[in-house]
């Protein structure tokens, strides 16, 4: 995809904002925002502030068209330079739920200098299941396979609105299934298979790890999960107390799920918010990452505390100053970096 110029020069003014000096940074963003006991972080404040002066927003008022292209070309604004040093092969995915020709279609990473049968990440991009693309998450798949010393299958699942629910989560099972069975095909080890997404992907990834658990049989051994959304049937007070300013809005989560969940479909469902299955034992380990600034926040960490009281391990990771998105923005400042970072060392540990 050709970069438009316009997002050529916006890509070079956040740049350049991020190179001046702290105190400039500062002036720019403002006054520090303090808010439930946190205080936001300077780099997050300063995108916030530069993407109310271009008005950008995940849901624009075009509607799922300009939404997803705004999605596509957001990566190029803050994903920094692409990461050379991992090879990428595409690949097709056989799934019977699938339209059109049966497959979905799947990018496949893998780190210089990675032996065969190595651990593998099965990776479902966020956007609520509605915008975002492998593309759209090519620099967080990079950087996750290259931090990880892993190779990891990003899928291409069907969107909403074209494909409700349960298309995704048909799709993520398949593409899971794929891999336990092709483990050796794709140079993996089928016995170090995680499963992992951000926001819907995390949804997504915490779903289909309950449903291979749940039918017996292969399974994965890890789940990555970055701010997920965990239950659309109740409100939390992170959605109330976070609700508008921080990039994800309480009005774009309902958007995002009157076009993935609409009428009659029951969001308390296990499919649609897997915080509500009744059995959540057996389970494999989990590292759950949170942003303090998010109104997915409360439903994140509860989806961890009772995996928790379920016997899962668990791995609890609150960035209390950062924002929902917090692995898309690695390529500005440096506490996104940091804590994607973190995510990257808990897969590496979890599957070396």
């Amino acid at each position: 995809m050709s970069i438009p110029l316009p997002v050529r020069i916006q890509a070079a003014v956040v740049r350049g904002a991020y190179a001046l000096p702290e105190g400039v940074r500062r002036a720019i963003a403002g006054a520090p925002v303090v808010r439930d006991g946190q205080t936001l972080a300077l780099d997050a404040q300063l995108i916030l502030k530069l993407q109310r002066l271009s008005k950008a927003a995940l849901v624009l008022p075009g509607g799922v068209g300009p939404s997803r292209t705004a999605m596509e070309y957001g990566r190029h604004l803050v994903g920094g330079p692409t990461i050379g040093s991992v090879a990428v092969r595409e690949l097709k995915i056989p799934s019977e739920s699938a339209s059109g020709d049966g497959e979905l279609a799947a990018t496949l990473y893998s780190p210089a200098g990675l032996g065969e049968r190595s651990g593998l990440l099965v990776f479902f991009h966020g956007g609520g299941w509605v915008v975002g693309s492998r593309a759209s998450h090519d620099h967080v798949a990079r950087f996750l396979a290259q931090r990880a010393g892993v190779r990891v299958l990003s899928v291409e699942y069907r969107l909403a609105p074209e494909h409700a629910y349960p298309a995704a989560a048909d799709d993520a099972l398949a593409a899971l299934d794929f891999a336990l069975a092709k483990a050796g095909d794709l140079g993996a080890d089928p016995a170090r298979i995680a499963v992992g997404g951000d926001s819907a992907g995390g949804n997504l990834a915490a779903v289909a790890a309950q449903r291979a658990v749940r039918r017996g049989g292969p399974a994965p051994v890890f789940q990555l999960l970055l701010y997920p959304a965990t239950d659309a049937s109740v409100r939390r007070p992170s959605r109330d107390l976070f609700a508008d300013g921080y990039f994800l809005t309480s009005a774009d989560m309902d958007w995002f799920a009157d076009r993935y969940a609409p009428e009659p479909v029951d969001r308390a469902d296990p499919g649609v918010s897997p915080l509500r299955a009744a059995d959540l034992t057996g389970l494999p380990p989990a590292y759950v990452g949170t942003a303090g600034y998010d109104p997915l926040r409360d439903e994140g960490e509860a989806y961890a505390e009772a995996l928790r009281a379920a016997g899962v391990a668990v791995e609890l990771s609150r960035q209390p100053d950062l924002i929902h998105g917090y692995a898309n923005y690695i390529g500005i400042g440096h506490r996104f970096r940091e804590a994607t970072a973190e995510a990257a060392e808990a897969l590496r540990k979890a599957l070396r």
